[in-house]
């Protein structure tokens, strides 16, 4: 009984002391207000850890369209977090432009308070916006107008153009031999740096990916290939920055001729991009973006933006053609977390990290993975309730040969726009036949490790099961031939690779293949 009301006494004290303390505190605040200036205001009560989150008064998103829900504008943990400024690149831009046509260009420091009171709204279109607006890469529309079309992304992103790719012969050209294989395996973002000699590339299946691609537009529509309000500029940049990078990298292939007078009446020129592989030459800015991007890169991009409500990225635009089950139109409008909800563990071990790094990820640092495994044939698309999902992916054909299988490993990459801030998810599905794992170092060694005793949940997502049959025996078979020749010690306990995402002499047998 003692102990109750000693508690009982603890608590009244605790309750009094705080009202005391809270009074206190109401008052010394009334002084700031009265006394100091907004910036002042917000550096002490920063200090005293009073500071209310501040949450730009701008639009709550529309419902987006393909019949997905809007995503409720809850106030998150990220709400006040913007993307790391570009604001420090304005003087390498300044150096870059014509004397006299940098006037745009405003101070590289800029008060914090008149940032965020004229941040441009989510859907809002840049292109029809107040000059003085920022985006919340933290530059103004009248600097992103003076920065221009087809700026330097080597400059604005401080990531390096890639070399030039002389040798590169697109009839011969094979993917890199990627096997993302990890153990222990465990569900991580298991990220790596970019590497920039290596964001978009090409292989020799161009002409008939994308052919393949546009087809499945024409078909699919708004469930390939879409993009809402708001966009609009991180589209451009995209394009911009894709097309530019295949110029730089395979020069022989692509190029670029700008101020060329054009037909479009909202422009006195125009800039065309030149296919030779294809044949063709674009008006990149006749169509839009997107469309720019189906008809020469055979790649799929997501483009997430941030909310300003809440922090979070959204898909708000993109195409995507190499899907197994799903599609942009099942995902699209939704926020990181809602896109990745059949994902084992996500929830409970990726979210935070995930939301994390979108919230803090700068323009400088890109970063990749990848992710892999079996499949019949070499199934590129299949929306949500394909019946081909039935055929290829729910049973186990007694009469599979391990020549139909082929390893499909998607490659990705991520990095943040430098003028929207939007954050870029690239990637391509690759395909090697099973038969080629039989002479890679380990390789068949690790994939056994990882179908025998991975993660039950993770390896139900990848549905391993419908090729297990054929693809257990095979591997085994592989394993035991490269003990045998001494390619691997019998005794070599499975764990990630020092080449990884490769594998032991993997160059040198890539290159004899392609013949460069």
């Amino acid at each position: 009984m003692a102990l109750v009301q000693n508690w009982a006494r603890d608590v009244v004290r605790s309750h009094t002391s705080t009202l005391i303390w809270s009074a206190l505190v109401l008052g010394l605040v009334g002084v700031i207000a009265l006394t100091l200036s907004a910036q002042q205001r917000r550096t002490i009560l920063d200090h005293l850890g009073l500071t209310a989150p501040r949450i730009p008064n701008l639009e709550v998103p529309r419902s987006p369209s393909l019949g997905q829900k809007a995503v409720p504008p809850t106030r998150g943990e990220y709400a006040t977090t913007l993307p790391p400024s570009q604001r420090h690149v304005l003087d390498k831009v300044r150096l870059s432009l014509p004397d006299g046509q940098n006037v745009g260009l405003g101070e590289v420091v800029v008060d914090e308070d008149t940032f965020y009171q004229n941040l441009v709204g989510f859907e809002e279109d840049y292109r029809e916006c107040d000059q003085n607006k920022f985006l919340p890469s933290g530059l103004r529309i009248r600097e992103i107008d003076e920065i221009g079309d087809f700026p330097d992304f080597e400059l604005l992103t401080e990531v390096s153009h890639p070399r030039p790719y002389h040798e590169f012969d697109i009839d011969k050209a094979l993917p890199r031999p990627y096997r993302p294989l990890r153990w222990p395996y465990h569900q991580t973002m298991s990220l790596s740096k970019l590497e920039p000699d290596w964001w978009i590339e090409l292989e020799s299946s161009y002409r008939a990916r994308i052919a393949q691609r546009k087809t499945l537009f024409e078909k699919d529509g708004e469930a390939i290939l879409a993009y809402l309000p708001g966009s609009d500029l991180a589209c451009k940049e995209l394009m911009e920055m894709a097309l530019q990078y295949v110029v730089h990298r395979y020069p022989h292939y692509f190029s670029l001729s700008h101020n060329i007078p054009s037909s479009n009446g909202d422009r006195e020129t125009t800039t065309i991009f030149h296919n030779k592989i294809l044949n063709v030459s674009t008006d990149v800015y006749s169509i839009h973006p997107l469309h720019v991007l189906l008809e020469h890169i055979p790649e799929d991009f997501v483009l997430m933006l941030r909310d300003p409500n809440t922090g979070q990225y959204i898909f708000r635009a993109g195409m995507i053609c190499s899907s197994l089950g799903w599609n942009l139109g099942s995902k699209f409008g939704l926020q990181l977390a809602q896109i990745h909800h059949p994902v084992p563990h996500y929830e409970s071990k990726m979210k935070f990290s995930m939301d994390r790094f979108f919230a803090k990820l700068p323009c400088s640092r890109p970063i990749q993975r990848g992710s892999w495994g079996f499949e019949v044939d070499q199934p590129l698309y299949m929306a949500p309730g394909d019946p081909a999902e039935e055929l290829y992916k729910k049973q186990q054909y007694p009469g599979l040969t391990a020549e139909r299988i082929h390893v499909r490993v998607d490659w990705q990459t991520l990095r943040r726009l430098p003028l929207s801030a939007g954050i870029v998810f690239n990637f391509k599905a690759l395909f090697t036949p099973l038969t080629e794992l039989r002479d890679e170092p380990y390789v068949p060694s690790l994939c056994l490790k990882v179908l025998r005793e991975g993660n039950e949940g993770i390896l139900k997502y990848k549905n391993t099961w419908h090729t297990e049959h054929v693809v257990v025996p095979a591997l085994e078979a592989y394993e035991a031939e490269q003990i045998s020749k001494g390619i691997m010690k019998e005794d070599w306990e499975a764990q990630t690779l020092d080449e990884s995402p490769f594998f032991p002499g993997w160059e040198a047998k890539w290159r004899a293949r392609q013949g460069f």
